[in-house]
């Protein structure tokens, strides 16, 4: 499964980039907003600071505006996919930018139904809101293993990220359901790493280790 950092902060990009996880970057208009600089500035940086896909945001609701901005962004580097509403607008956008090679990422979406009207009308990715559904009474990951199943049987190549997760269970249950992609906070991407049990192991060797006698301390005296 690979790993999306879902942030426009180009800080936490550089981090997370760093440890050799990150295989792409998701951003949304609210992402942008925390930034405080132009989003086409902000944009750029991100596109140059990671390899992998990076999803841009259309704000536009009529097929025009979104097609007319997302051929913009597409041209601000060959990493730029296209995130585009989960309306029937956006899907005839979404099926003009299949026509032309540009990728897109579909998103705002809460049903298996609206995966699968993405899915016919060319789609690179579909973005199902896992931690949404969660909070209002809803089993957010039952969308995805419903989207997979879909997918599956029709043999569509669009690919899912599990997107809005709270917390690393969400991530350990993308992963159990064949997700292609989850994406994810910096913070939550860091508690992938952490378990107790892991710190306090490495405590106790550690401390053990100050234990072993240095080089030549052994025997000596004898």
């Amino acid at each position: 499964m690979k790993l999306f950092i879902d942030t426009a902060l180009i800080d936490q990009i550089r981090e997370a980039n760093s440890w050799g996880i990150v295989d792409g970057v998701t951003t949304n208009p609210t992402h942008v907003s925390t930034t405080g600089r132009p989003a086409r500035e902000v944009y750029e940086e991100v596109c140059r600071t990671v390899d992998g896909p990076v999803s841009l945001e259309a704000v536009g609701l009529e097929t025009d505006q979104i097609v007319a901005e997302g051929r913009e962004l597409a041209k601000i580097a060959d990493n730029v996919v296209i995130k585009v509403p989960i309306t029937c607008d956006g899907l005839k956008a979404v099926k003009q930018f299949s026509a032309e090679g540009i990728k897109t990422n579909v998103t705002v979406m809460f049903t298996p139904l609206q995966a699968l009207l993405a899915a016919k009308c060319g789609a690179t990715y579909v973005s199902p809101f896992v931690g949404r559904l969660d909070a209002v009474s809803h089993v957010g990951m039952d969308v995805v293993r419903q989207t997979k199943t879909i997918f599956q049987n029709y043999g569509f190549s669009t690919e899912i990220i599990v997107a809005a997760v709270r917390h690393p269970i969400h991530a350990l249950e993308a992963a159990l359901a064949g997700a292609d992609v989850c994406t994810m906070f910096f913070d939550i991407m860091k508690q992938l790493y952490d378990h107790p049990l892991t710190d306090i192991a490495i405590d106790m060797f550690l401390k053990d280790w100050e234990k072993v006698p240095k080089d030549g301390s052994a025997g000596a005296g004898g």
